[in-house]
């Protein structure tokens, strides 16, 4: 939607001027602190369990949250505490920094089985919506706007409607996907002139640059920052992680394409590597039992759009497939959004994945 249509971010948001805090469940409510972080993921965890969700956190996950330098545990987080000390419900709310085409209030929280039912649920959904409208009102951003979150397709229903109550509606669903990786993974190379290479720290700034520039047509993606990219790297395995390099990208004719980026025009004339394609994966070991079995995830995969239908992501992909293979890895799991636009669904499909659960994004635009 074009800004000058819409009215002032400050209106738009109608940011509270104040925030009580909650009063339900007979907890008793505070910010957080990077103390808190093995009480929230043991709490995450066991709502995790009770919901019946394939996949678990981490303490260094939750860490690295409270840590982020674009975040104030004190006043971004919520914890409500029972009598005996025990962190039973939680609500952590995130403006992304790097957000440049729709900026977006983020939330995510939960109670503990425990304490359902008592109304903790609504209220700390309502405070935690309420600071992200102030979150957005203070980023002086002129942007569309959204408030965000999401919930497994088969999370209680109480979830779901708790979030529809809350205003938020379901605009878009994903599917976790995944490949045996028992039957052989085909060798794919990228076209002619392009080099796949393992990753490397040396490349790994280009390969944030290759993402903001594959993800600009995609629903709800935003640009990441330098501190960004590192900060959703906690469990980042480099042995599974390939990128497709362009060793000589034809300079003048990208820099003449009005599509290509500020940042990757920078690193164009500054003779850096191109990097056109990447996939970037991580082992979740504390999703293992929740699964089943050892397993690999792609945490994202894409190609440059100039480059696409030059076997980029796929060739990425399928060697990130055999190095989960030879590390011992039962599976292959990715997510996807089934509306994707790059055709990402058909890629998977074709290469043996298929659908386990899936997850939808609940949003409220501004």
């Amino acid at each position: 939607m074009p800004t000058e249509h819409l009215a002032p971010l400050a209106v738009r948001a109608a940011a509270p001027a104040t925030l009580p805090l909650p009063t339900a469940g007979g907890l008793v409510y505070r910010g957080a602190s990077v103390d808190d972080a093995p009480a929230v993921a043991a709490l995450q965890n066991a709502v995790l369990a009770a919901d019946g969700a394939p996949h678990r956190t981490s303490e260094a996950e939750v860490r690295d949250d409270l840590t982020a330098p674009w975040t104030d545990p004190a006043t971004d987080w919520l914890l409500g505490v029972d009598e005996a000390g025990q962190v039973r419900a939680w609500m952590q709310v995130l403006a992304p920094p790097g957000d440049v085409r729709v900026a977006r209030g983020l939330v995510h929280g939960g109670v503990h089985p425990d304490r359902r039912g008592r109304g903790v649920g609504r209220e700390i959904l309502a405070w935690g919506l309420g600071r992200a409208r102030q979150l957005l009102d203070a980023s002086g951003k002129e942007l569309p706007a959204r408030l965000q979150t999401w919930a497994e397709d088969d999370a209680p229903a109480a979830e779901h409607r708790l979030l529809e109550r809350a205003g938020l509606a379901p605009v878009r669903y994903w599917h976790e996907l995944q490949r045996d990786l028992a039957v052989p993974v085909p060798e794919v190379a990228p076209a002619a002139g392009l080099r796949l290479v393992p990753w490397t720290p040396e490349l790994d700034d280009a390969a944030r640059l290759a993402h903001n520039d594959a993800f600009r047509d995609h629903w709800g993606s935003e640009p990441q920052t330098p501190e960004q990219w590192r900060r959703g790297a906690t469990h980042h395995e480099p042995g599974w992680s390939f990128l497709v390099v362009d060793d000589r990208p034809d300079v003048e004719a990208l820099l003449a394409d009005p599509d290509t980026d500020a940042d990757t025009a920078a690193a164009l004339r500054a003779g850096q590597p191109l990097v056109v394609g990447y996939h970037m994966a991580s082992r979740y070991t504390d999703s293992f039992a929740a699964k089943g079995y050892p397993f690999g995830y792609s945490d994202l995969l894409g190609a440059r759009r100039r480059y696409r239908g030059r076997r980029v992501a796929v060739s990425a992909l399928a060697a990130g497939m055999r190095a989960m293979a030879a590390d011992g890895m039962r599976y292959a799991s990715l997510d996807v959004d089934t509306a994707n636009p790059s055709g990402a669904a058909g890629l998977y499909a074709s290469l043996g994945y298929v659908k386990t659960s899936g997850s939808r994004t609940y949003a409220l635009d501004l």
